[in-house]
């Protein structure tokens, strides 16, 4: 029995391993078993939210998006914003309005045509600008106004002229009619201008439009459809960070890089001298960020910088507008050569306006007399060297230099004493000769006007300059969209689920701009984007990747740790105040010590503008006295009043040793 048994085992083996088709010799070895693959560990994130809308970016067009997407039926939007309050750029303007038949024009009894105010900003903007974009501008900017008029504007107060709102703005190329409204803002210590404080007040009505304030969009993702629904942000109080998905699409309002000298720089011939007259959080990486997913970026578009030829230099690199205007009355502009390069008197904005951004430096030296400065304070034109350079304590003050002689002044302001001598004789004898000099100036005195109130030579017992630099507070190169605010590749397709609205667009306008567009542009365009990201269809696209010409990192300087320190010992308690030059004048502040250590920090007054100010004023304080020490990081988008305040109370603690 025991021999059939192993036999019957031993036949089934053989004709087992014959049906499994393998050699019938030595066993083959059992294979080690294949681990199971897992899953890349998703990125953690302290936060997640999730909209309809996600709007990053809360100045004029991030408001005006957020509010048309809440009006078109989304049941939540988030504005994400880096700074601590919303408003952007119009937190450095006085938010000059413009628009063709509006309800204002027909109110003033003006006749205009939309079709008269294309052609004006295709000929202002050096005919570079984009038609078909201008045309949808155009057409929405009538309701814009119309909304906003709607909404208070019609209780506002308007600089006027001839008893009209509609006006002719000196600062820009004129219009062929007057279709500039320059309302002013009620709470004026909180708003320098009505759309923002009209906007701000419209959307505090909507309980489903929340803002995220201090929160910075450092990357936008794609999914697997080829849509960007995914933003993600860090939060600079806390340091988290956070997720935000939305549901209809991502509204990209960041504005444009006039706070990154690094950009205007590469782009314009001295852009890096250019004075920064908005907000160093203009950096221009929002564009990087949509390129980064696949936006198209005209490069071309990159050098449409416009300035303004009466920059105030109140602080290293940042001003204002504040020409001293002695050119109006005799004066003379020089660069450093010591050399004139244009027809001060011409009353035509782009020209002076180039031709001062290819001196060196992007500067001009005011030359002028005390004669000048009483012919134009009896001509009424002297209101700026009134408020600004005039007094004592004025911003622009301390950048007046004086001097006996114009050898003894082109020692002092650096310029070649032979050729500012050239200059001025040559300057004298035309006017002498009263016709025209070599810039096409008149000094006939048979056209004074505005912009040449009385005529006067360089002469006298005293002798005075003035520096004045290229000013910027917008840029026009950016990533390209179509009218329906959708963001477009490489391939001019749109993006699915990714808009944009204001300076972050690019190609608009062409290389100037008109007047009032810069407030109206973002508002229309970001209604227009709240709108089409509620009604159109999300749709697919190909796999998100970046576009071939993204920006350089380079051209983003990091933000790097303050490696600064103070030494804290041996302070005597007590009360110290100490006083620091401020944006508009002085501030002061006052420091106690108790236990040797800072236990308060109070700003007692100051002349800092309010609205863009306030957060340092209020955060920077208790910072200090959080840490025991006067070294702690300033607040984005308010650099310069953390960096006064920090001064001070570094001077208070000096005192208390």
């Amino acid at each position: 029995m025991k021999k059939r048994t192993l036999a019957l085992t031993l036949a089934l083996t053989m004709v087992l391993t014959a049906c499994s088709g393998k050699p019938q010799s030595t066993p083959e070895p059992t294979p080690d078993p294949v681990p199971t693959p897992t899953a890349e560990p998703a990125p953690a994130y302290d936060e997640e939210k999730t909209a309809d809308v996600i709007v990053v970016g809360a100045g004029g067009g991030g408001l005006a998006a957020a509010i048309a997407a809440a009006e078109a039926g989304a049941k939540s939007v988030i504005v994400v914003e880096k700074l601590g309050k919303t408003g952007g750029s119009l937190n450095f303007t006085s938010g000059s309005m413009s628009g063709a038949e509006t309800v204002i024009q027909e109110l003033d009894g003006i006749e205009d045509t939309k079709e008269s105010y294309i052609e004006d900003i295709l000929s202002n903007g050096a005919q570079l600008g984009d038609r078909e974009m201008i045309e949808a501008f155009v057409d929405e900017d009538v309701d814009a106004i119309q909304w906003l008029w709607d909404n208070g504007l019609s209780e506002y107060t308007f600089t006027e002229q001839g008893g009209k709102k509609s006006v002719f703005a000196p600062e820009h190329q004129l219009y062929s009619i007057q279709r500039t409204y320059k309302p002013r803002a009620m709470d004026s210590a909180n708003y320098k201008s009505a759309a923002h404080e009209i906007l701000d007040k419209v959307m505090a009505t909507y309980d489903n439009i929340t803002v995220d304030l201090y929160t910075e969009v450092t990357e936008l993702q794609g999914n697997e459809k080829g849509q960007v629904l995914t933003a993600i942000a860090v939060n600079s109080d806390s340091g988290k960070t956070v997720r935000y998905n939305a549901n209809k699409g991502i509204i990209m309002c960041t504005g444009g890089y006039s706070g990154n000298p690094t950009i205007m720089g590469k782009y314009a011939e001295n852009g890096e001298n250019y004075l920064v007259g908005g907000a160093d959080s203009a950096d221009g990486r929002g564009i990087r960020l949509m390129q980064l997913v696949g936006a198209k970026v005209d490069e071309d578009t990159l050098h449409y910088i416009p300035s303004f030829p009466m920059g105030l230099e109140y602080a290293p690199g940042k001003g204002r507008i504040g020409d001293i205007y002695m050119w109006k009355a005799g004066g003379i502009c020089v660069n450093q050569n010591g050399e004139r390069f244009v027809d001060e008197t011409l009353d035509e904005v782009v020209p002076r306006e180039t031709a001062l951004e290819e001196q060196p430096g992007a500067v001009q030296y005011n030359i002028y007399t005390d004669k000048i400065i009483e012919d134009l304070k009896a001509n009424n034109a002297a209101g700026m060297y009134q408020a600004f350079y005039e007094p004592d304590d004025g911003v622009g003050h301390k950048l007046i230099v004086e001097a006996s002689s114009i050898e003894e002044l082109a020692g002092k302001i650096n310029v070649p004493a032979d050729a500012l001598k050239k200059t001025v004789e040559t300057y004298n004898a035309a006017v002498d000769s009263k016709g025209t000099d070599e810039f096409g100036r008149d000094f006939s005195g048979n056209n004074l006007n505005s912009y040449s109130v009385a005529i006067n030579k360089i002469e006298g017992d005293k002798y005075y300059a003035c520096p004045i630099k290229a000013l910027v507070v917008m840029t026009l190169g950016g990533v390209s969209t179509n009218t329906d605010a959708q963001v477009l590749n490489e391939a001019g397709q749109p993006i699915p689920g990714l808009y944009a609205a204001g300076e972050v667009v690019g190609g608009i306008w062409g290389k100037y701009v008109s007047g009032g567009t810069g407030v109206m542009g973002p508002i229309v365009f970001g209604r227009i984007a709240g709108r089409n990201v509620m009604e159109k269809p999300l749709g697919e696209g190909e796999a998100v990747k970046a576009a071939s010409f993204v920006l350089s990192e380079d051209l983003f300087p990091s933000k790097k740790a303050d490696t600064e320190t103070y030494d804290m010992s041996g302070l005597k308690d007590g009360e110290y105040t100490a006083t620091v030059d401020g944006q508009n004048g002085p501030m002061e502040v006052r420091v106690t010590v108790a236990g040797g250590k800072l236990s308060d920090v109070t700003v007692v007054s100051h002349n800092e503008t309010e609205g863009i100010a306030g957060p340092a004023l209020e955060k920077i304080p208790a910072a200090m006295v959080a840490s025991n020490s006067p070294i702690v990081d300033g607040v984005t988008g308010a650099t310069l009043t953390s960096g006064r305040i920090r001064e001070a109370v570094k001077a208070c603690l000096d005192n208390a040793k």
